[in-house]
Parts: C-alpha cells; structure tokens; sequence
C-alpha cells in the first residue's frame, strides 16, 4: 500500500449490496467482497453464512483520501445499512450479515466513532445506533462469483436489493425529507413540474442547453452529483445531453409508455426526482445519450467545488 493509497472496511450485511455504492466514486480504486473479524482463516462462503467462522461479510476499499476522504466513506456507508439492527441486516439474519466499521488506525476510529455519534444525534433513527467500531484484522477475499455481482448479475442483484427490504428502507430514510409544501416554496413552478410531475421543459428554450463552463451538475432538490461537463455535449436536441453520469449508482431508469411512446426515464434516486431520458443514440462507448431537463439541474462551476462540498471532482478539470 504506497502513501497515496488507504484502506477502509465496512461490513453493512450482504455484501453484493456494499459494493456498487462506492465502485464508481472518485478516487476508489477497488472495492473487494470479503471476509474478516472472525476467528477462521481463508473461510467460505458457506461456512460464514452458517455463523461457524464469526467473520462478517464486509467490503475491503481501497482509495485515495485526497480525493475522497475517509468522512466521506462513512457517510456513505451509513446510508447503505439499518445501523440500529444488531441481529443482521434487512431479511438476512445472522452474526455473518452485522454491521461494523473495522478502523485502520486511530485517526479513522476517531472519525468512525465521531461520524457514529453525529448520525445518532442527527434524530434520523428513532432506536439506538448499534453498529460498532472495530480493529480492522486480517480480510480474505471471498470467492469470485461474489467480486462485483451487481455487474455480474444485475437483473438478480437489483431483484434481490428489492426484495431483501433494502432499497425500500434506503428509499425511506435517505432519499429527500422535504414537504411538498417546502418543495414548492423553493422550486420554480416549472423545476416543480418537471421534478414531481414529470413534465418536460421546452428545448432550446431552458438554462442549460448550449451551456459550456466547466463544473458539475447537481440534483436542484437533493444537492447529489449528477453529471460533469466533461462529459456534456451539443446533440442538437435543445436539452443537455451527457454521454453518461458522475454516479451511476445514483440514478434509476425505468420503461416510459407516456405520450404513446417508448422511452427510458432516468429519476434521481435520492430525490425521486424526474431528470429525463436516456436514449441509445450517443457518441460514447455505450452509445448512452442522457437528455436532461434544465430545470432538474444546479449548476456548481469548478472555482466553487471545494467551496460547496464538491471537492472530490477538481481532479475532472486538471
């Protein structure tokens, strides 16, 4: 491990479900399924879901925290689990599927135990948080066909998000806490159609169409990152138009039958907010062509990043 690179290992229960969140954030540079806080060596899978190794299913990352810092991690990781259930996590019961923060040293216990303490005080739960914070031992990577299964199952693994209780429950207490009374206090009349009701804005005729200043667009309600300009381009549409988002994880698409046609909408998930369409038209790799409504969108330029909590993303624009 060079002096660039840090260690960080959560268990949030299953996880398949711990990996996608922090794949594809900047400066993550693995995220590895495996193993650790138990008593046995090189352990399987088996043998920790029937609770015989007392290991905990945990996800191993690897980062750099110039870009992301550890804080960061943690408040991420909070917003994958129930921290107030001591018995497992959502359908999966058992010593195997408990929630832990395994700390590589004594300045990520401090920020674990100070993170754990602000979350408890923030009133979000109404039980006790229960989740601990532990020495990190030693991690062994679990088999294979459990290394990113998102990607490699996805139909499964979103099947299994679902049902397992877990998307609800991340829905219910982490997506956006506004009244509709508030939302429309601060919305325009037409960013409230088009967040909540799914309208479109005209083309060519909203704020960011032809707009080309570096910097990154965030959900207008959530403050969630969304899309950079590096990745934006002129589809001669009269929507901005982006080649593929910052977090993919952070968007969910689903079968559009309105207006007799047959498209795909792209919601944010934090917010619920409608964004717009993706299509298969695009210049990229995928081909993916996110067309997105101005009105869905805030604006961050690359001078304010750091200013506005956005730090992780300077590194787009050197």
């Amino acid at each position: 491990m060079t002096e660039q690179w840090k260690l960080a290992t959560f268990a949030g229960g299953c996880f398949w479900c711990m990996v996608a969140p922090f794949d594809e954030q900047p400066g993550i540079k693995e995220v590895v399924s495996g193993y650790t806080g138990g008593h046995t060596e090189n352990p399987t899978y088996e043998e920790v879901c029937s609770d015989q190794t007392g290991h905990y299913e945990a996800v191993q990352i690897t980062f750099d925290p110039a870009v992301f810092p550890y804080e960061k991690l943690l408040q991420l990781f909070w917003q994958q689990i129930d921290p107030t259930d001591a018995g497992g996590q959502f359908n999966d019961r058992g010593l195997s599927y408990r929630t832990a923060v395994f700390y590589h040293d004594e300045e990520q216990k401090a920020m674990a135990e100070a993170s754990k303490a602000k979350l408890a005080a923030s009133g979000r739960f109404s039980k006790p948080i229960v989740t601990e914070i532990l020495p990190a031992g030693p991690f062994y990577r679990a088999e294979e066909r459990h290394q990113h299964y998102y990607k490699k199952n996805s139909f499964h693994y979103n099947l299994y998000k679902e049902g397992s209780g877990r998307a609800t429950f991340i829905r219910d207490h982490w997506q956006n806490q506004k009244t509709d009374e508030q939302l429309r206090k601060e919305l325009t009349p037409l960013q409230y159609e088009v967040t909540r009701n799914n309208a479109t804005e005209p083309p060519f005729q909203n704020e960011y169409w032809n707009h080309t200043d570096e910097g990154i667009y965030v959900d207008i309600i959530s403050g969630e990152p969304l899309f950079s300009s590096t990745d934006k381009y002129d589809a001669g549409c009269g929507w901005p138009s982006f080649t593929k988002p910052l977090r993919r994880m952070e968007l969910s698409e689903k079968l559009d039958t309105s207006h007799g046609m047959r498209r795909i909408e792209v919601r944010a998930k934090t917010s619920d907010s409608h964004l717009g369409h993706v299509f298969d038209d695009g210049p990229g790799p995928d081909h993916a062509r996110y067309c997105i409504n101005s009105a869905a969108l805030r604006f961050v330029p690359k001078s304010k990043l750091e200013e506005e909590g956005y730090g992780e993303f300077k590194r787009l624009f050197e």
